[in-house]
């Protein structure tokens, strides 16, 4: 049908059918101005189509990039004279939301075939577009929140996902149990809620609408929308002009003060609820025209349901590594023991930085004889299970080092025990030590004899920084790993200055970063030679020189200088092997402490030296030998040629005999008997007065 040449009838009815179309029609001519326009899109634009006619496109909308694209689509038809199709987002002169249009543009041409005009036709695809829109934030939801275990970053997470395309600020508030790891208890509905600031963002530079800073923490009456979300587990839509909303922004100044320069348009609480735990409260505000709807109600409920599991995922790995973390605190040393021997630094680093737990340990354990030994140990693996394992072989370690045995036999024992231990484990289908295996390495200093005697169980070797500088690797017989049975270790004596440095350490230090485990020692003698600082210094010297960014391994240091106890702190008798020599050992020890100036302590020394060498005479055997050393400690020991151990008994009324050690154990600090190559030695402490 021609309209230039059809009769009236035809005319108007192509004029109503124009007028009256369902979407919006519009006519420009090759200059992009309005010819004509129905009525949708008057409606549209917010204008009669006189006040349009004649004006230049997009005349009466917002000139933002969408209406110029649209522009430069008119263009393009008028001068190609080839239809398009062009999508506009853009909120139009009549509403307050922003709505998305499909546009088909074709061109009108005259009787000779030239573009005279362009049509355009825009459909209202609104509703497809902000699904659409739902379905692509649902899916970056299960993508872009709860990439790691961080509570503080899960949460901001959050807060990314919805601003700036759902919100224009986002808050997300969290039980202050639940930031600790905890199972929250919400309070009754009538109480303030007291929630800590986990994330926040805003479209406005500073996040100018934040009342409480990042880990702060606010309380939240209960008539307030994040507390109303919290006690009934459902989200609050609430805004300027809702009495709740105004008493709360109201009710403290500082908030009322922020709020003074935003309208809120539309605020939005969503709970945190996963497995049926409520955690905390999303608050979503629009300062933009358009308020929420309930399709956004619906989006942002899935969206914090999503979130919450995230979060709750979060928290319950916070819970388990602060179970691990306090795991590992009581399995390691949390403080040297008093001793003089050796001054000493330590260092450990799980590799395990999210659960912060790992197999390496090291111990000073104070021993009889003003002794000390050094432990480091490394069970391979990492996390919960190795960590056990550790704190199984450390307590071993204590135990078998109270004994006073040798390296090389306590490392024998050590072995039997991860043998049972992992026949254990086997039998009672757990993994253990005897399926991971372990490495350890013993050493003992004598500070009056200055000796070091060491024994290895596939450990590294020790270093040594000698008083001038010059380092040496211990040539130390390295003996099977613990777990293999059978074969015997091997314990290596060295005599050393007063003053030398030893080190000590696990493999994950000198194999960081796949290095060569020599390599790796070379580099560490080369540290610790050019280094003149602290101990302290000196351990974080090492560790920053040798492990990467992020070791592979877990790793534990034990740097220890040595000390000497000179011969004005020693004394050492050969007794005969006859109760005479009791009141010659009573007299040599007074003549000492009163040379000591410890006439104070004489008496309790006078009996312990008499108790312990008749014991050695009465059931003894020659050489008897009484040694009294001046340390932190009055120490005093009687040495003879039978191995066989005292026994602490008590005496009944009628027994003539065996109140000796029973004596002894009530007077001194410490007692205990520790066995030589030639026979025994009973020792005994004696704590000195402060005047000494």
């Amino acid at each position: 049908m021609d309209p230039a040449r059809g009769d009236d009838d035809e005319r108007a009815l192509i004029e109503r059918a124009f007028r009256q179309a369902s979407f919006s029609m519009s006519v420009f001519d090759a200059e992009q101005r309005y010819r004509r326009l129905n009525a949708v899109a008057c409606e549209v634009m917010g204008l009669g189509e006189e006040a349009l006619r004649g004006h230049a496109f997009p005349y009466g909308l917002p000139a933002d990039v969408d209406q110029l694209g649209t522009l430069q689509a008119l263009r393009d038809v008028a001068a190609t004279g080839k239809p398009a199709h062009y999508e506009s987002y853009t909120r139009a002169p009549s509403g307050i939301r922003e709505h998305a249009w499909n546009l088909e543009l074709w061109p009108v041409r005259d009787d000779r075939g030239e573009v005279c005009a362009v049509g355009m036709a825009g459909f209202d695809s609104s509703e497809q577009h902000w699904a659409r829109q739902r379905l692509a934030v649902l899916d970056e939801a299960a993508v872009s929140v709860g990439t790691t275990l961080d509570l503080d970053r899960t949460a901001r997470e959050l807060a990314e996902l919805v601003v700036p395309r759902f919100a224009d600020f986002a808050s997300v508030d969290l039980l202050e149990a639940v930031m600790h790891g905890e199972e929250p208890e919400n309070g009754g509905p009538d109480a303030d809620v007291v929630l800590r600031r986990a994330a926040h963002l805003s479209t406005e530079k500073g996040t100018p609408e934040a009342v409480i800073g990042l880990g702060a923490s606010d309380a939240y009456p209960p008539f307030s929308p994040p507390a109303r979300a919290l006690h009934t587990g459902r989200p609050v839509l609430s805004g300027s002009g809702d009495p709740d909303f105004d008493r709360w922004i109201a009710g403290v100044p500082a908030r009322a003060a922020k709020m003074r320069g935003f309208v809120v348009t539309s605020l939005l609480a969503v709970p945190l609820i996963a497995r049926g735990t409520t955690l905390g409260v999303a608050v979503l505000l629009r300062t933009r025209p358009d308020a929420f709807t309930q399709d956004d109600f619906a989006l942002a409920r899935e969206i914090a349901g999503r979130a919450a599991l995230c979060v709750d995922n979060a928290r319950r790995y916070t819970r388990e590594r602060s179970t691990a973390l306090t795991l590992q605190e009581s399995l390691l040393p949390r403080g040297t023991s008093p001793q003089s021997a050796v001054d000493v630094a330590c260092r450990y680093l799980p590799t395990d930085s999210r659960a912060g737990v790992g197999g390496d340990w090291f111990d000073i354990i104070p021993l009889s004889g003003a002794r000390v030994g050094l432990v480091v140990g490394d069970v391979v693996g990492h996390g919960i299970q190795a960590s056990a394992t550790m704190g199984r072989l450390r307590t071993a370690v204590q135990t078998l080092a109270d004994v006073d045995l040798p390296p090389d036999e306590l490392l024998a024992h050590l072995d039997d025990l991860v043998l049972r231990l992992g026949g254990d484990d086997e039998n009672g289908g757990r993994a253990g030590v005897g399926g991971t295996g372990a490495t350890c390495l013993y050493a003992v200093y004598d500070p009056v004899s200055r000796m070091l005697s060491a024994a290895s169980a596939g450990h590294p070797p020790p270093v040594l920084v000698l008083p001038d500088g010059t380092t040496k690797v211990v040539d130390i017989g390295v003996g099977p790993v613990l777990g293999v049975g059978g074969l015997p270790f091997e314990t290596t004596e060295l005599e050393l200055p007063e003053g030398t440095l030893v080190a000590l350490y696990t493999d994950g230090l000198v194999e960081a970063a796949d290095r060569d485990p020599d390599l790796g020692i070379s580099r560490l003698r080369q540290v610790l030679a050019g280094s003149r600082s602290t101990l302290e210094d000196r351990c974080d010297q090492v560790l920053s020189a040798l492990l990467p960014k992020h070791p592979g391994d877990d790793v534990a240091l034990v740097l220890a200088r040595t000390k000497a106890l000179d011969a004005d702190h020693v004394q050492v008798w050969d007794l005969a092997a006859d109760f005479e020599g009791v009141s010659e050992a009573r007299r040599l020890a007074t003549a000492q402490l009163d040379a000591w100036g410890l006439t104070e302590e004489a008496f309790v020394t006078e009996l312990v030296v008499s108790e312990l060498v008749t014991n050695a005479i009465r059931y003894g055997a020659e050489p008897i030998q009484l040694r009294l050393i001046l340390d932190r400690t009055l120490i005093c020991e009687v040495s003879d040629g039978n191995s066989t151990s005292p026994h602490l008994r008590r005496a009944r009324i009628y027994d003539e005999g065996g109140r000796g050690l029973l004596l002894v154990a009530q007077l001194t600090a410490d007692w205990g008997t520790r066995h030589t190559a030639t026979g025994k030695t009973i020792w005994a402490e004696q704590a000195l007065t402060p005047a000494s």
